[in-house]
């Protein structure tokens, strides 16, 4: 199972956690976000991926920050389309797409067939009042009902508190195409600082 460390925002901090050698780090590009990224990324291993998180942004502006700042993967948090990946992937061939669905009580998976073939991942986070980082988790039962081949991402509320539940959903046939867990909120000292106490407290357990 892979890891992916998402709204990172200061120098230092990202310095910290990519010695942890997650496979993922996520800078969020949306002005609304509390852990908007502005600056300089540091130079960080080569084997650790870097996302970029958009809402619903313009296409030029995307592109324009991916190749900035050598984006590996977009992860896209709003209501862009399937045309909008298209076009994107046009622009930057060589980046990977994630689209984000959130989830809370209910999910229908039919929302996902517009995307199939067009996006390398899905991500499911939990539904809240903010577009991520609202650290709750999401009944992941539901996605039981999950039939696609395309490999997705796990967000939403995951810290230390559910260490064991995320052990037994990796147990579960549902989880097969579960490829990376998504963290967050849970591991903050503040809006985009992350502790590295707890974050490798995490990494060791979930990588055993």
């Amino acid at each position: 199972m892979k890891l992916k460390v998402c709204g990172m925002k200061y120098v230092e901090n990202i310095k910290q956690v990519a010695e942890l050698k997650p496979d993922y780090l996520g800078f969020i590009f949306y002005e609304k976000s509390k852990r908007n990224f502005e600056g300089i990324i540091p130079e960080i291993p080569k084997s650790i991926k870097k996302v970029g998180v958009f809402v619903n942004e313009y296409l030029e502006i995307v592109v324009s920050l991916a190749e900035e700042y050598q984006l590996s993967v977009l992860q896209l948090h709003g209501d862009e389309s399937p045309e909008y990946i298209e076009k994107l992937k046009e622009h930057l061939p060589k980046v990977e797409m994630m689209k984000v669905f959130g989830v809370k009580d209910t999910f229908d998976f039919d929302k996902l067939k517009p995307y199939e073939g067009k996006v390398d991942y899905f991500l499911f986070d939990t539904k809240g009042k903010e577009r991520g980082g609202n650290g709750v988790t999401f009944d992941w039962k539901l996605l039981e009902k999950y039939n696609s081949d395309t490999p997705y991402f796990l967000s939403g509320g995951i810290g230390l508190q559910e260490v064991d539940s995320v052990k037994e959903f990796m147990k579960t046939s549902h989880a097969k195409k579960c490829i990376a867990l998504d963290v967050n909120s849970r591991f903050e000292t503040k809006p985009g600082d992350k502790s590295i106490k707890q974050l490798k407290k995490f990494i060791t357990i979930v990588k055993k």
